[in-house]
């Protein structure tokens, strides 16, 4: 393509945050405060060495100046926030005759987890986007390898040959059967455009057609295997007679739809199908698999060889499509004359249709997906987050960025040309190869092509290594949410998915791929210290615990640790607490969220910074030394009957014994003792206590803010009496651990 012309019509637009103007100033002013505290701490510090304080004291100045520090790095995520607004219908009178191909990945990996039913609306969903269907591809990668799943895709085969006519007929939204009929009433209402007649006959059938299918595939999950029958009648089952276990077998590849089989491949109104591809690679036990990217990968090389879509779109298998158009959403960055040649791949955000009103374990991470990715955006591009992201395969596969030469981009060329000589067995055959356990050997697969091995965080790492290579991405997040997923219903569930969220990022930090230098000089400054912030979420445990124990200890003693009330030195500090506050909970508000969500948010940013990230910080280290290796946990995905309906009500789901949860509940009782304590000699104490409350002001504010922040621990320790609570024993061991830690601190000189 030449220049842009005259007539130049953009396919996007950007436009910059509001508020700028009033945020920055208060930014540096509250910088301003943080740095008089550094000072304050270091003019300060207690003269006698003897008595101990002053490795208290030293301790405290650490971790405000981790705390100073890691805010910094916050700041750059907020400095120049854009949001962007696509035009897809000048993209349609543009380009509807030179749309790419779209390859479209859906992963998992365990059928117990990850049900079968749940696995094949995601796919339906994305086979049932609003573009042309010749040019979809979808891929099932299961890394499960499990029987009982290919015979749900093959189920899912038949019913979409209904399932896409009567979507495209009334404008379905979304195209998850699952969800539009759990939303079935009010979409009813929604389609007043159609005779209610023909609407209602419609969706009785289909709704009929579904639940037989679903009966089907529920009954052979409930028996464990497929019914005899429809191994017979389809040739795909054969490739489970050589299968040992999910960890030891062979390439299985079924190219269930295809137009090279016409008779198979049309919907009931003649129009073609998309491209249905089912892949569970080889796996062998002396053979390291590389867990989602080595699954991401292997789809990459196999779908060159069936359909070479040139944008590719990856789902986990929870993640529905809940927006039709998001395809034609990415294609106006992608395709965008001026700045469509820069893009390297467009993040959708990650959301949920499960979260309740007030998001009791913070699952929608609202300051990440409504400011600070907006933030990210206007350095250069948001991280890659292993889902809901569009690609260039072109650009995923290692190439760099050249101004020039990817100015001329053909979005149709060699797409789907290939294999036009080959029947569909013959393109089975050569595309196992392609799957195989030996295949990367020797080759830059995994290293500077493809998905990044080495960590369990494989997408953030990929992202980074595609903007270095010279690349933007993009952030669009669309007012109708583009994929929904299932949020986890435990506290558990969210500490262990955090675990390995910050373990991941921690060892980013610490490897070649550090954005402190592998991305330096490659991408801005700032965007370095955006990445740095996640990567340092572990990091975070150390000062938080700290700040978490060591004031309320030192309640008992009667010793301060901030200035007094009426001292110059309490300004800053009462400005930092007073203006952070603020700031979080107006930009929580603005963000959608509400003041019981914000507190809630509070919390979990307080459980995750004393139990994930303390945990993922302790593995990390000790895999450095050889000590531990890092597994890749799978967050469950279907919650039981009694802990939905606690979930629904906002009762914090405890119900088993944890290392996180014996923590977490030590630190609580520790601080519930520290202010019980306080009060106890307040109210023995001679004399006035006013002058003992000034100079002991925000220690108890601290310790009565984690006291309250903690009511849910309380209550699941000694008065819930549901499945849900903390075991008695927990208890137990909790309140001795916090006593053994009070008497031992109270004992040192």
């Amino acid at each position: 393509m030449g220049a842009v012309g005259m007539g130049y019509s953009p396919l996007f637009e950007t436009n910059k945050g509001r508020g700028r103007v009033i945020y920055r100033p208060f930014a540096i002013s509250l910088f301003v405060a943080i740095f008089f505290i550094w000072v304050y701490r270091l003019t300060h510090i207690p003269s006698k060495v003897e008595d101990g304080n002053i490795w208290v004291w030293l301790g405290m100045f650490g971790a405000e100046l981790w705390f100073g520090l890691y805010w910094l790095l916050t700041q750059a995520l907020r400095w120049n926030l854009v949001f962007r607004h696509t035009f897809k219908d000048t993209l349609s009178q543009r380009y509807e005759d030179k749309l790419p191909g779209v390859d479209i990945y859906v992963c998992t990996a365990d059928p117990e987890i990850e049900p079968a039913m749940m696995v094949i609306n995601t796919v339906l969903s994305v086979m049932a986007y609003d573009y042309p269907t010749h040019k979809l591809s979808v891929y099932l990668s299961d890394d499960g390898a499990s029987d009982i799943t290919f015979y749900a895709l093959l189920e899912a085969s038949n019913f979409a040959k209904h399932w896409l006519p009567f979507c495209k007929k009334f404008n379905v939204e979304p195209r998850s059967p699952a969800a539009y009929f759990n939303n079935i009433f009010s979409m009813a209402h929604q389609n007043n455009q159609y005779d209610d007649h023909t609407h209602n006959i419609e969706l009785a059938a289909i709704k009929k057609l579904y639940d037989e299918m679903e009966k089907r595939i529920e009954d052979s999950t409930k028996m464990g295997e497929v019914p005899k029958e429809a191994r017979l009648k389809h040739k795909g089952f054969s490739q489970w007679d050589s299968y040992s276990s999910k960890r030891d077998h062979d390439t299985i590849l079924q190219i269930i739809l295809d137009k090279k089989d016409p008779n198979n491949s049309k919907d009931i109104d003649g129009i073609v199908l998309p491209t249905l591809v089912y892949l569970a690679r080889e796996k062998r036990p002396q053979h390291s698999h590389n867990f989602k990217a080595g699954a991401m990968n292997s789809l990459l090389r196999v779908s060159s060889s069936i359909s070479n879509g040139k944008i590719i779109l990856n789902v986990d298998c929870d993640m529905y499509s809940n927006n039709s158009e998001s395809v034609r959403d990415a294609l106006c960055f992608f395709m965008d004359e001026e700045k469509g040649h820069e893009i390297a791949f467009v993040q959708f955000p990650q959301n949920f249709e499960n979260v309740t009103k007030n998001d009791l374990y913070g699952s929608s991470l609202i300051t990440i997906s409504q400011v600070e990715f907006h933030g990210a955006d206007g350095l250069g591009g948001p991280l890659y987050i292993g889902t809901g992201c569009f690609h260039r395969r072109d650009t995923l596969c290692g190439m760099k960025f050249n101004n020039g030469q990817n100015r001329i981009n053909d979005w149709t060329k060699n797409e789907n040309d290939q294999s036009l000589e080959e029947n569909l067995e013959e393109l089975e055959e050569r595309s196992k190869v392609l799957a195989s356990c030996t295949y990367e050997e020797n080759t830059l697969w995994g290293k500077e092509m493809g998905l990044r091995y080495g960590c369990p965080v494989e997408d953030v790492i990929t992202g980074l290594a595609i903007q270095s290579n010279g690349w933007k991405s993009v952030y669009y997040n669309p007012k109708r949410k583009a994929f929904l997923g299932v949020a986890p219903t435990t506290l558990h569930q969210t500490l262990v998915q955090h675990k390995r969220w910050s373990e991941g990022d921690f060892q980013i930090l610490l490897s070649k791929y550090s954005p402190a230098w592998f991305a330096h000089g490659r991408i801005s400054l700032g965007l370095q210290m955006g990445y740095s912030t996640y990567c340092l979420w572990a990091s975070n445990s150390l000062a938080t615990v700290y700040y978490s124990i060591i004031p309320s200890l030192c309640l008992l003693k009667g010793t301060s640790l901030f200035p007094k009330m009426s001292s110059p030195w309490f300004i800053p500090f009462a400005y930092v607490i007073i203006g952070e506050t603020s700031y979080s909970l107006l930009e929580f508000l603005f963000s959608g969220g509400t003041i019981q969500g914000w507190w809630n948010d509070l919390r979990i940013w307080l459980y995750k910074r004393t139990s994930s990230y303390l945990f993922a910080f302790i593995d990390t280290i000790l895999k450095l030394f050889g000590v531990s290796d890092s597994a890749f946990v799978i967050t469950a995905k279907v919650a039981e009957e009694d802990v939905s309906k606690r979930y629904e009500k906002e009762i914090m789901e405890f119900g088993t014994s944890s290392p996180m949860f014996t923590i977490l509940s030590t630190l609580a009782l520790l601080n519930l003792f520290c202010f019980l304590g306080l009060l106890k000699d307040a109210m023995l104490r001679e004399g006035s206590t006013l002058e003992a409350f000034e100079e002991m002001f925000l220690q108890t504010i601290l310790c009565g803010f984690l006291v309250l922040i903690n009511l849910p621990i309380y209550q699941g320790l000694f008065l819930r009496r549901d499945n849900g609570r903390l075991p008695s024993s927990l208890a137990i061991k909790s309140t001795a651990l916090a006593l053994s830690l009070i008497i031992f601190f109270r004992s040192l000189a």
